[in-house]
């Protein structure tokens, strides 16, 4: 029988980035909230509090946090990606035939329209299947599967992105005061939302973690190869 692919690592360094940015998003919130209070400041009656230091230290305050958040964004989601792609490898390992090849778990976040979807496609599946299987071989008694937190977080996921565009969108251009304070106020209404959301994606990568190792004491099965042409994206990584 062909072992699981070791996958733990890759769960705990996606725990631990998202805890990371959370931790630069809610400084990043702090930060625009100190934007926003120096730009009242300055459309204000000029009391004189608005300082050339003062905007020195802003703008070297938001610049510094900008680029730890973006980096560590980045970082993140390049592990959290990882963690979901060999999952869904391991539960091939041990699943008949599931709806997609394995590279998909990774190459659906990079598609257009697709990413609207897909990805939650293969998380429930992900979490169905293997509570089923688990099952139906007797390792565990009770279903561990529940829906709740996996549409919670596709839910959160696409309102965060949503809402972002918005404000892209309809964020006043230009360098005005007004204008300025208006994309300040947007950038900590996106930022408020993703803290619900990375709460809720450490509850679904930890709760599979701690089932996908059950997954050794099924018995290999032969794979089952559906009609047609397989779907890309079929490596495993």
């Amino acid at each position: 029988m062909e072992p699981l692919l070791p996958n733990e690592q890759r769960a705990k360094a996606a725990i631990m980035l998202i805890w990371i940015v959370m931790g630069l998003q809610i400084a990043a919130i702090g930060s625009n909230y100190l934007q926003y209070n120096l730009l009242k400041d300055a459309l204000g009656s000029g009391s004189g509090s608005v300082t050339p230091g003062r905007i020195m230290l802003n703008d070297f305050r938001q610049l510094a946090i900008s680029i730890l958040f973006l980096a560590g964004y980045i970082f993140s989601t390049v592990t959290f990606i990882k963690w979901f792609r060999r999952a869904y490898a391991n539960l091939h390992l041990r699943v008949n035939y599931l709806n997609h090849s394995e590279g998909w778990a990774a190459g659906c976040w990079f598609v257009p329209i697709l990413n609207l979807y897909r990805p939650i496609q293969i998380m429930s599946e992900l979490y169905k299947e293997t509570d089923e299987l688990l099952l139906k071989k007797k390792i565990i008694s009770k279903s561990k599967y529940n829906a709740t937190y996996i549409t919670l977080w596709w839910i959160l996921w696409i309102l965060s992105g949503l809402v972002g565009n918005i404000f892209v969108h309809f964020s006043n251009s230009g360098n005005s005061i007004e204008a300025l304070m208006s994309n300040t106020m947007g950038d900590i209404i996106v930022g408020l939302l993703t803290i619900p959301l990375g709460f809720v994606t450490i509850k679904v990568i930890k709760d599979y973690a701690a089932v996908e190792p059950l997954l050794a004491l099924v018995p290999e099965e032969q794979p089952i190869t559906p009609a047609g042409n397989p779907e890309p994206f079929s490596s495993s990584n």
